[in-house]
């Protein structure tokens, strides 16, 4: 079963979500959604090194918060509700120092005022670099009753 709110909604369509944010700078792309997860990308280059050159624990956080609430975004009517990152945390446990990583969101929870969000950072070759948490908090949009 599909856990978005609309059913038929497809990568493509996310793209403009991105535009003029940190993901963009970063390089995140979304790369596919399924019935209950969605993965995006990023590139692991000099706009996301630590001083070291390996893959800084800041981006793989801006990753997971990314992929993680726009997850959730697609769980909810947006034109009612709103979701924002409550909390997060990670475990950085492999380095990278290039190529491109992919984080995997799946829902642990999703609740009418939170959602809680497993995101896996893996390597290309499928080696697990950070595992995340992400609660998410569900707001009513302003003026919108919910019925």
């Amino acid at each position: 079963m599909r856990i978005w709110f609309h059913q038929n909604i497809d990568v493509a369509q996310l793209a403009p979500m991105g535009k003029n944010t940190l993901g963009e700078h970063l390089g995140m792309q979304f790369v596919e959604i399924g019935d209950d997860y969605l993965i995006a990308s990023m590139p692991v280059d000099s706009r996301t090194h630590q001083p070291y050159g390996i893959l800084h624990g800041g981006a793989s956080v801006a990753l997971a918060e990314t992929v993680g609430s726009i997850a959730a975004a697609l769980v909810v009517d947006h034109e009612k509700f709103l979701c924002v990152g409550l909390d997060i945390n990670a475990n950085h446990v492999k380095s990278v120092r290039s190529g491109t990583v992919f984080a995997k969101a799946t829902p642990l929870h999703l609740g009418a005022s939170t959602h809680v969000w497993d995101i896996k950072i893996t390597n290309e070759q499928g080696s697990l670099v950070c595992i995340s948490r992400l609660t998410v908090s569900i707001l009513q949009r302003k003026g919108k009753t919910i019925s």
